[in-house]
């Protein structure tokens, strides 16, 4: 039987690296509930058990050992390498050097001062021969990567540390590791991450994602060393989510196609295609491994040559083998305007469309831009299989804004969130009414981060839901562009406007749940971390505040050390009860 312990106690992989022999596999597994994390190893030909190494996180390969990151240093199975006085959050393994990513020194702790809290993460580099660490670079740095050779970096950089203005204007610089010699490519665009390096006839090249808007989603820039010009090389109906470097050619782009993962070679078109959720990747340019979730079957890490089919190396979640699941199956319907809109439905296991109309549960991702793809569905928070092994159908609706569909439809909703995609929501539910799926009587709504302001919005212009569920939910955009740490310019770029500019009436107004707090008649049951700095607790305040100064039913928890995502074992298995309660209660 499924328990809520079950499913926080299970094991995540991710962070897969590719032995520079082609024949090894080092990963990282995590419990759900945050615990210490572990490196596993696994023979890319599946022919032999997977092992664990050690205790740590982000494996790394260099030519002869295996590198990893435990209690923030650098270690090897033998033990750490050197001391460091502050955590290293970066690093790679080279010939004769280690570079590494950290901060000077760490903070006070009983004053916060704004010019002096935010501390850059310089560049360093440890000598394998001498033991000597010296800074490369002073800026704060994101990001780096090695070209093939080892002798020159690429590396982002922000002018500060902070989200908000520093991450507006990431910078991309060349440094020759053996001359000193820094070479400036100039300013990338937004959330610029995961360079790679890569080398054709008119010399070497360093490609990188980026967010060429705000809003609208990730594509990826390639830049050739010789002009230092950046060139947005993504199709209009292509959605990358990753970038892998590979030994010689053109890097590897993970691509996010409708409920499935692509894999394409930049500037080439696609090599690969998987049902399902691939979200991880590494490559040698022969062989490929990522991490793959299915309808059934939880994350795994899977391998193969390049083209074939991949085979499972890893088995992090033997226990949900056996157990019965609520049939999955893949929705395809068109928006009020026509546009092709696609998403999940997962029924009562055992149960199939004949037996309804079921209570409805319409679970939102968060995002905007994110996806459900056709992948294993469930987890801590509010997951379709938790809802319907209590006797719930659930519909996971991939409404305009989000992956998998290209430039356009994610960017559909900038200055607009709310709208065009509340529609989508609700054109999901009236065909899953008219069908028979769902009961019009007992629809409920669920979703955290953008998905808990779709719910705390949903309910503001509808009085049809008979519950909601809102986890790190935002009601008010303004106060989210004054307290958020993404910061005013991202939030206008969804809302259209935050504040400053005149007495109004504003646009973010217009678009936020808490300017609709009067109509709400839904019981709205509440979640937030009390550390959270991305959807800070003081938007769940306020809509409590709200539904508390209207009368209207409402529950409200705050889990105490917990930040965006829940990570606390005892935060999870009471959030994974309490909303089964709430919604057998009321549906």
């Amino acid at each position: 039987m499924l328990t809520a312990e079950l499913i926080a106690d299970s094991r995540v992989p991710s962070n897969p690296a590719l032995s520079a022999d082609g024949r090894w596999v080092a990963y990282q597994v995590d419990t759900i509930a945050k615990g210490v994390p572990e490196i596993w190893l696994a023979a890319v030909d599946g022919r032999e058990e997977p092992r664990k190494l050690a205790e740590g996180s982000s494996p790394r390969w260099s030519a002869d050992s295996l590198y990893f990151l435990r209690d923030g240093l650098i270690h090897t199975v033998d033990g750490p390498l050197f001391a460091w006085r502050s955590e290293i959050t970066a690093f790679l393994p080279m010939r004769d050097r280690i570079v590494f990513v950290a901060e000077d020194e760490a903070p006070a702790a009983d004053i916060w001062v704004w010019s002096e809290s935010f501390r850059p993460a310089r560049l360093r580099s440890f000598d394998r021969r001498t033991g000597e660490i010296t800074t490369l670079v002073e800026e704060h740095v994101v990001d780096i990567a090695r070209r093939q050779d080892d002798k020159v970096l690429a590396v982002v950089t922000w002018p500060n540390p902070e989200l908000d203005s520093g991450g507006l204007e990431p910078r991309l610089t060349l440094l020759d590791l053996e001359t000193g010699d820094r070479r400036e490519l100039g300013t990338t665009a937004v959330e610029t991450a995961s360079p790679v390096w890569w080398r054709d006839d008119d010399g070497w090249h360093v490609a990188y994602l980026a967010t060429p808007e705000i809003v609208g989603g990730l594509a990826v820039f390639d830049v050739p060393v010789e002009t230092g010009e950046h060139r947005n090389l993504t199709p209009e109906s292509a959605c990358p989510i990753g970038l892998a470097q590979v030994d010689s050619g053109a890097p590897l782009v993970l691509v996010a196609d409708g409920l499935d993962t692509a894999l394409h070679r930049l500037g080439s078109g696609e090599v690969a295609f998987w049902r399902g959720q691939a979200d991880a990747l590494a490559s040698n340019g022969e062989i490929v491994v990522t991490v793959l979730s299915t309808t059934y079957r939880p994350k795994d890490v899977h391998c193969g040559p390049m083209g074939e089919a991949l085979t499972r190396v890893s088995d992090t979640a033997p226990e949900f083998a056996g157990l019965p699941w609520g049939s999955q199956e893949r929705l395809s319907y068109k928006a009020s305007d026509g546009l092709a809109l696609d998403g999940l439905l997962v029924l009562p296991p055992g149960k199939t469309r004949a037996d309804g109309p079921f209570s409805l549960v319409t679970v939102v991702h968060s995002g905007p831009y994110d996806r459900y793809a056709d992948r294993f569905m469930l987890g801590w928070y509010p997951s379709a299989q938790w809802l319907a092994l209590a006797g719930h159908a659930v519909f996971l609706p991939n409404p305009r804004g989000g992956q998998g569909h290209g430039h356009e439809f994610a960017a559909s909703v900038a200055e607009r969130v709310g709208l065009e995609e509340w529609s989508d929501l609700e054109t999901g539910i009236d065909l899953l009414i008219a069908e028979g799926v769902a009961d019009p009587e007992r629809l409920g709504i669920a979703g955290g981060s953008h998905g808990g302001y779709m719910t705390a919005w949903a309910v503001g212009q509808t009085s049809r839901f008979k519950a909601a569920l809102m986890v790190a939910g935002i009601c008010d955009w303004g106060m989210l562009a004054a307290t958020g740490e993404l910061g005013p310019l991202v939030e206008a770029a969804h809302v259209g406007s935050i504040g400053w500019e005149g007495t109004g009436p504003h646009r973010h107004d217009q678009l936020s749940p808490i300017s609709f707090a009067s109509k709400i008649e839904t019981p709205v049951l509440i979640v937030h971390g009390a550390d959270d700095t991305n959807v800070p607790l003081s938007q769940a305040e306020f809509f409590h505040r709200a539904l508390r100064h209207f009368g209207v039913e409402h529950d409200f928890v705050v889990y105490p050390g917990e930040g965006h995502s829940i990570r606390g074992r005892a935060h999870q298995l009471d959030l994974l009860r309490r909303t089964r309660e709430w919604f057998a209660r009321l549906l």
